[in-house]
């Protein structure tokens, strides 16, 4: 097992939750990639988006239902500061994954996050579990809670 996957099932059981992360016999690096293989809606899949603060040189996530897109002025007022793109360097050294398989948990360091309410529409939800073919499911009010995420409005 990777390390980036061994951290996200780590951080599940940390939390008292038994859920295993799928392999997919295809690459779940894209939201639609991650719902045609879980069977779900594209909605269904919460992609985790880093980007890079401009004035604390720290990564940001935000975790956004698959269909959406993030809001760069509305996600840099959420944030409190400018943001910019995140580099493949920053995002491997502060969460410990690779663009692809970005989990919202289990990163390297504390990372500030946000969620996007539209996740909460659903009673369970598909996210990236550190390699880009794991994923797992989960309900979204959970994920909140252990992604340790502010719901905020940042789409567009």
């Amino acid at each position: 097992m990777s390390k980036s996957l061994t951290r996200v099932t780590r951080a599940l059981a940390d939390h008292g939750l038994q859920i295993t992360p799928l392999e997919m016999g295809d690459q779940t690096r894209t939201a639609q990639q991650a719902a045609d293989a879980a069977g779900c809606a594209l909605d269904q899949i919460a992609k985790s988006v880093i980007f890079a603060g401009q004035d604390s040189g720290r990564a940001i996530l935000f975790v956004t239902a698959g269909g959406n897109q993030v809001d760069a002025v509305k996600a840099s007022r959420v944030a409190g500061e400018p943001l910019g793109k995140a580099d493949a360097a920053l995002i491997r050294a502060q969460t410990g994954f690779a663009i692809g398989g970005v989990a919202p948990i289990g990163h390297l360091s504390p990372i500030t996050a946000f969620f996007d309410p539209r996740l909460l529409d659903f009673a369970e939800i598909w996210a990236a579990a550190g390699t880009p073919r794991h994923i797992f499911a989960i309900a979204p009010q959970v994920l909140l809670q252990i992604s340790g995420a502010q719901a905020a409005d940042f789409t567009a």
